[in-house]
This record gives structure tokens, sequence and C-alpha cells, in this order.
């Protein structure tokens, strides 16, 4: 028994208090082993011989495996931290680390190890503490340091802090220095740029200048013509001496064998034509010269209207202008010899000089300006009493534009003449063929070769091509697991057609086979398909992982190109042209890609689309969509904002009091007319035209 306080202290203390006063090659205690490099003699005043002990796992808690805090040791001769053992053995009663029996009355305090550990932290500290802390910590201390040596620390302080500002100093100067050349560079291509642009503009104003006087003589030229025609039939030639004479071009007059023929009458009128055409010529003459008395003509309404409609789109306009401009400086219209070719139009006018960027604009904001609004024509009611669901998910026009078929989830395809809808208004319009499905349909194709071959899709995943003359199924494909979301003919090849179904797998079908020709599996639910109208070999599918996938139909291993962009499932893809996609998606935005040159072309906002089919309808210039708003949305392909818009509406109600839970469902336009079909949720179907 050892101790005042009669404990009985185990022989394991005893020998780890030995071994610790013994050489540096025994360890701190029996359960700890040292991994670190010993220190020679002299390195650590507080340790002289020990081993260097870095705060690792030897020093961690079996338990808490965190660094030992107030360190006891077991009998069997373990050491942990206090809190760890005493929460261990009010559940157990043994030791954690072997097993052996164990009670609160064999723990006993591990002073070594905790004065050991104590040392072994502050050494960690020293090491990790910088040369100021430790020259700050010493004078705290109350060190010892005479006035010279003071002296000489201040002078080197004060030469290490100028030396530290200086470097300072010059490496801000080297930033800011950096920093200027790479914003004079970068100014200084955005002033070449907009140099560039300014040139492109002003060779492009002198053209537009000389192609409007010269439409500007043309239309004087010709006035006069008419009137001299109208005045006198025989006043042909002089007509043409006059008007030659107004656009300054010599003219040579009759001859005394010709003067002998005419009349003392006609003479007398020439005279007088004369005199009209001489004093028409100043002003005329003035207002060519660009003087400041120019008589300008006076605009009308619609290009007033044309100007406000620039003016509100002047931001896409101008990037549209300089994206066609910079793109297009090589000049257009040469003729085979190498010189410029005189495109003659209906006034024999010569466009020399025109380049393919301006043309381009020109004609985009031609039609851009065109239009402002959409106009209601007619107005489709097509009453169904035995059933109240008249939501139509698909309008298409036959191959001649003379028919017009309808589906949804009345489970009939109904096929109106579009002629008879719009020239015979009716309280109800009957189809002219209506056949009856088994399922709700999702999607209508009319083949663009046999005009009688149309092809559905279904909720019950059917693919089936009817005959409208028949009024029979010709094909029905059965192969889609789930429902089918769209289907399309191709173009190139009339018995080749697609369907994409929420199975994830996109089928090619031929209608001389009674199976799927290819069969695409997409890993992902298909919302649309759809053919590249120049060729039966590559198909764009858009489905619900945000992507359109493009394949080439030779190769399904993997797709041509992935168009990423969208942030929700892709409901519609519709060509174009054989190199413009446009894409639909709930994410309320449509998109244009270029599918030759793999990349985003444009985005399109203003319409509103989260959770339902909406449509997606494209002809040469314009795209044309639903939107959640119960409106209809049309946009030029070069312009992100919406050209003109359409709100469906009871003729009673305001749009304020409409209902706003109905919906635009399908959209389709009237091949490259500015006509087109919408119907709504409502089962409401409207003929559309773009007006002024």
């Amino acid at each position: 028994m050892e101790g005042s306080a009669g404990v009985r202290v185990p022989n394991s203390v005893k020998a780890e208090a030995m071994m610790l006063q013994e050489a540096p090659s025994s360890d701190v205690n029996n359960n700890n082993t040292g991994s670190g490099e010993w220190l020679s003699q002299g390195s650590n005043p507080g340790l002289p011989g020990v081993k260097k002990l870095d705060l690792d796992k030897d020093f961690f808690c079996p338990i808490c495996m965190q660094t030992i805090k107030d360190a006891f040791l077991t009998a069997c001769g373990h050491s942990f931290c206090y809190t760890c053992i005493m929460t261990h053995l009010s559940n157990k009663n043994n030791c954690p680390c072997c097993g052996q029996y164990l009670t609160n009355n064999q723990l006993f305090p591990n002073f070594l190890l905790n004065k050991l550990l104590k040392k072994t932290s502050a050494c960690q500290l020293a090491s990790t503490t910088s040369p100021a802390e430790h020259l700050r910590q010493s004078l705290q201390q109350g060190a010892e340091v005479s006035v010279k040596e003071l002296d000489c620390l201040l002078t080197l302080l004060a030469e290490k802090k100028r030396k530290m500002e200086q470097e300072e100093a010059e490496t801000n100067m080297e930033i800011l220095l950096d920093f200027l050349q790479r914003l004079k560079q970068h100014k200084q291509e955005e002033l070449n740029e907009v140099q560039a642009d300014l040139q492109y503009v002003k060779e492009d104003i002198s053209t537009v200048e000389k192609r409007r006087l010269e439409l500007s003589k043309a239309r004087e030229r010709y006035s006069l013509k008419l009137r001299m025609l109208l005045d006198d039939p025989i006043a042909t030639s002089v007509g043409h001496a006059a008007a030659d004479n107004v656009n300054n071009r010599s003219a040579s007059f009759m001859h005394g064998g010709q003067g002998g023929l005419m009349s003392g009458k006609f003479q007398q009128k020439r005279s007088e034509i004369k005199v009209q055409s001489s004093s028409q010529d100043i002003p005329k003459r003035t207002f060519f010269c660009g003087s400041d008395s120019q008589v300008l003509p006076i605009p009308s309404g619609v290009t007033v209207a044309r100007k406000r409609r620039v003016l509100a789109q002047f931001d896409d306009l101008q990037e549209c202008y300089l994206q066609k401009r910079r793109h297009g400086t090589r000049p257009l219209r040469k003729s085979f010899d190498g010189g410029f070719r005189k495109e003659r139009d209906g006034n024999n006018i010569s466009r020399e000089g025109y380049h393919a960027g301006l043309e381009e604009f020109q004609s985009v904001l031609t039609t851009f300006t065109r239009y402002s609004r959409l106009r209601v024509i007619a107005e489709l009611r097509h009453g169904d009493l035995f059933h109240n669901a008249n939501i139509v998910s698909s309008i298409e026009f036959d191959r001649d534009d003379e028919l017009f078929a309808t589906a949804g989830v009345s489970r009939r395809i109904k096929v109106f003449e579009f002629a008879t809808v719009v020239n015979e208004p009716a309280d109800v319009h009957c189809p002219v063929v209506e056949m009856a499905t088994r399922s709700k349909l999702s999607c209508l194709s009319w083949n663009k070769y046999i005009k009688s071959h149309i092809a559905s899709s279904d909720y019950e995943g059917s693919v089936t091509v009817w005959d409208v003359n028949t009024q029979q199924a010709v094909m029905e494909y059965e192969e889609h697991e789930k429902r089918a979301w769209s289907v399309d003919f191709s173009r190139t090849e009339p018995t080749m057609l697609v369907s994409g179904s929420d199975d994830g797998k996109v089928k090619v079908w031929c209608t001389r086979q009674e199976t799927s020709v290819l069969n695409i599996d997409m890993k992902a639910n298909i919302c649309c398909v759809k053919y590249n109208p120049g060729s039966s070999n590559y198909v764009a599918v858009g489905s619900a992982d945000h992507n359109i996938h493009y394949y080439d139909l030779r190769n399904i291993s993997d797709p041509l190109y992935v168009f990423s962009g969208h942030r929700k499932a892709v409901s519609y893809v519709k060509f174009i042209s054989t190199n413009e996609l446009a894409s639909a998606s709930t994410d309320s935005t449509l998109r244009l890609w270029d599918v030759k040159e793999n990349c985003h072309v444009r985005t399109f906002k203003g319409h509103a689309n989260e959770k339902n089919f909406v449509g997606l309808t494209v002809n040469s210039e314009y795209i044309a969509c639903g939107s959640e708003t119960n409106e209809v949305f049309v946009y030029h392909k070069a312009i992100s904002k919406a050209a003109a818009w359409h709100k469906f509406g009871s003729p009673d109600l305001d749009d304020s009091d409409d209902d706003t839970s109905y919906f635009i469902s399908a959209v389709t336009w009237k091949s490259e007319s500015p006509t087109m079909l919408a119907a709504n949720s409502q089962g409401t179907i409207k003929v559309l035209v773009l007006a002024p």
C-alpha cells in the first residue's frame, strides 16, 4: 500500500513512471507507441532527449478518438479521457480496449501523461508560432533587452517595413498596369468592332440612298408616262422625251420629217407638256441633290406604324443587322464575268452594290414590320353532343392545304374543308370525315405525298395509319408499352414514319411492314419526334431529360448531336428548314438551333408554358406557339420578342373577366401563308391571319 490516502497503486503505474525516467528508447505507456523522430540533445530545452511526439493518434482516446483530456489510467494499463471512461463504465464494467473487468475504483489519474501532453502541446504551439509572436511573447514575459539591442531591432524592423511596403507598392502597380493594359486591349477591340460596324452602316446608307433615289426617279418617270398616255395616246413619244428630261438625260427632239406629220393641235399640246415638265423639274432636282429645301413625301399611317415597330424592337433588330452584316460582307449578285449582275425588278432598276448581309436583314425587317397583330377571320364550331371533353391535341393541314384534321381527348379524328370553314359561317361546322378511335389521341401527321393518308398516336401507345377516303385504318402498330406522344411522316420517304413514347423508345415504321424497322432506347420519356424535311436519315427527338437528341438513323448507337439549354422537358421540335430546328419546352421558352453547325441561335420569350402541351408550328419566317394564358404568340425567327399575339375569349367578356384556366392546346400554319389555325383547351378553334 502506498500513498497517504490509502489508494492501491497498480504496478503498471510504477512501471510507467520508471519508463519515463529511463532512456529515450522507452515508450510513454504500454498502449501508446511513438511514431515521431528523435530530437537531438538541446533541440528542445523543455524535453531534452525525449522522443518528439506529434498530436496524432498516439495521443487519442480509444473511445472518443480525440486528444486525451484529463487522462486516467486503468488497472489494466490503458489511458482514457476521464469523461469518456466514466460514461462507458456507467453502461458496462469492462475495459474498452482489452475487455478486462473494470470498475470506477480501478481508475487512477495519469499525472505523467497529462504533463507530457501539456508540454507536447506547448512545443507544437511554439513550432507553429511566427517569429514576431515569439518576440512579442518574450517582451511581454519581461525578457531583458538592452537599449542598444532595442535600437538595432527597431532599425531592422523599420528597414523590413520599408522593404515590404515597397514590394507591396510594386505589386499593386503591376496589377494595376496589367488591368489597364487588358482594359485598353478590350476597348481597342470594341473600338475596332464599332468602327467596322460604322463603316458597314455608312456603306449601306449610301447603297440604300442610291437605291431610293433610283426608285424615286423611276416612280416620277412612270407617273409622267402614265399621265401622258391618259391625256393623249398619240403622245407616247413626247412622254418618253419628258421623262428623260426629268432624269437629267439628254433627249433627242423629233426631226422635221416627224414634225411634218403632226397636226398643229398636237404641236401646241407638246409645248404645254414641256412647260409643265420644266416647271416640275426644279423641285425634283432639289430633292435629288439632297438640299435643305427638299420636298419629302408625307409618310402614310402604315409607314408610321412600321417605324414604331422598328423602334420598339430596335435592340433586337440592331443585333440582327450587325450579325448578318458581319457574316455577309461579301458583295452579292456578281455576274459570271466577275462584274456586278444587275438584278431587274418590275421597274428595271439595278441593285448594284448590295451585300448579302444587308439583303438578308432587309428581308427580316420587311417581314417583321409587315405584321403587328393576329386577326380572327373565322371560328370553327364543332359541337359534340356526346363528349364534353373537347381539348384538341393536334391540328394538321393536308398536302394541298385544302383539308385539315383535328384530334384530341374526344377519341375522334375530324376532317374539315378549310374553304368551307372560312367562307361559309355557320352555327355548327360538320366535318367531311370523322373516324372514331379506341383511345385519346395525342398527335396527327398527314402524309405529304399520299394525300389521303394520315397517322395518329394515342394514349395507349398505338400508332395508326388511316385512309381518309375509306375512313379505315391501313396499318396499326402496337409495340409501344406506354402512351405515344408524337408521330411524324417523312417528307422524302412517304412510306416511313417515326414515333416517340413515354416508354423511352423511338420507333421507325414502314407502311409496308407490320413491325418496326428501327428501335432507339433513350432511357427517358419521349415527348416529340420530327423528321428532317430534307432527308429521311435524320430525326430530332425531344425528351424529358431537357435535351434534344439529333440522330442519324444509319448509326443509332449514339446521337449525332445533343442540343442542351432547356431547363425542363422539351415538348415540341419543328424544322424551319433543313438546317434550322425550333424547339419548345415547359420552361416557357422557344429555342432556335442550327443542326448543321451544332449551335444554339436564339431564345424566344414572352409566352407562359410550365405544365401543358401548348402547340408549336413554324414556316420559313415565323414561329408560333400557344400559351397557358389562353393566348397565341407569333415570333419572327430573327427576333427574340413576340411580333404578334392574340388572346382567346368570349366576345361578350373582357380579358380580365375571361376564365384563365384555359390554355392554347394546338396551333398550325397554313404552309407559307400568314394564316394559321389555333385551338384552346375549351375546344374553340380559330382561323387567324397576320395583319398590319
